[in-house]
């Protein structure tokens, strides 16, 4: 009866935010279309993305909003939980003043890189101050170990959910890209709190996946919506938390392999180029240098989703065998 209760919830938690950003989605889209709220395509992106100029975006305000209703409707509070929703909301609340002011406010650059920095450190030290409560350890997968990190504990976790976030924001670049990414990492989460037997994490994360489930109906190729940095930052803070949470940061750089390359091939680019004044990619971040070798948007995309599956079931593999 316990276990069959608990699918029931996970079930419910899935579907609740599933449904809801289904539902929210064609209320939403039309409202941001109305207020303006349209994608400015870089000039030095591929060419074939300058017909996505004025798509609607700030879309991951479709997430967050599903998230938080299965959240409040299943009343699944804990220290556990509550980490992962500061994840999300934090952070989402950075990425929405950033897209505010670049979309709302018409200024191009949004808040400065300095700006932007610096409420991901804030947000993050909050957070890492807040986890404390829940042990200062990571679980070391390939050894089967706990590690205490101790007085590293904090600047560990903010370095963690900053990068992350980061990596999700610069995997948003294609059409069901970060969304596809992320259906995938957190439902590999849900799969490992269930096994750990962190039912209420496994709640929380599974909502993570029908939320963007729903939304990717409206993100897959062509979009018709973005999800801005309000959701790309948002999801990051989220997986980021997740992973504190459930002490497996490790596994998530498997797991999250695609966001790694993405971050990866954006500061080899830089360095190289100022080194030696030439480009390792045709563009970063990775999934560009595709597109412009000859690869449709929708092929990167399905690769990358892929390539994310495999990588789930590597971790999966390394975790519990």
């Amino acid at each position: 009866m316990i276990v069959e209760s608990i699918n029931i919830n996970m079930f419910l938690s899935f579907i609740i935010s599933f449904l809801s950003a289904v539902i929210l989605a064609p209320f939403i889209i039309p409202l941001l279309k109305k207020m303006k709220f349209g994608q400015s395509i870089r000039e030095e992106g591929p060419k074939s993305h300058q017909v996505k100029t004025g798509t609607p975006t700030m879309g991951g305000l479709i997430i967050l909003t599903a998230i938080l209703a299965s959240f409040l409707i299943s009343l699944n509070f804990s220290d556990k939980t509550l980490v992962i929703i500061m994840g999300l909301m934090f952070f989402g609340l950075v990425g929405f003043i950033d897209d505010y002011i670049k979309i709302g406010l018409k200024r191009n650059l949004g808040l400065t890189a300095k700006q932007k920095i610096l409420g991901q450190l804030i947000v993050s030290l909050i957070i890492a101050i807040y986890s404390i409560k829940l042990g200062t350890d990571i679980h070391i997968p390939f050894i089967k170990h706990n590690l205490d990190l101790g007085i590293f504990y904090i600047p560990f976790i903010v370095f963690l959910l900053v990068g992350v976030s980061n990596s999700v924001n610069l995997t948003d670049g294609l059409d069901g890209l970060s969304s596809g990414v992320s259906i995938i990492v957190t439902l590999f989460f849900s799969i490992v709190a269930y096994k750990l037997g962190e039912f209420h994490v496994s709640f929380v994360t599974i909502s993570i996946t029908g939320a963007c489930l729903g939304f990717l109906l409206f993100n897959k190729y062509p979009a018709k919506v973005f999800m801005g940095d309000v959701g790309s930052l948002a999801l990051g803070g989220a997986i980021a938390s997740i992973s504190i949470v459930l002490k497996e940061p490790i596994i998530l750089i498997i797991v999250g392999g695609i966001f790694v390359a993405e971050t990866f091939s954006v500061i080899l680019q830089v360095s190289y180029f100022k080194l030696t004044g030439k480009r390792i990619f045709k563009m970063s971040p990775l999934h560009h240098h595709f597109e412009l070798s000859g690869w449709k948007e929708t092929k990167v995309v399905k690769v990358f989703w892929l390539v994310s599956v495999l990588l789930s079931l590597i971790g999966y593999f390394v975790l519990f065998h």
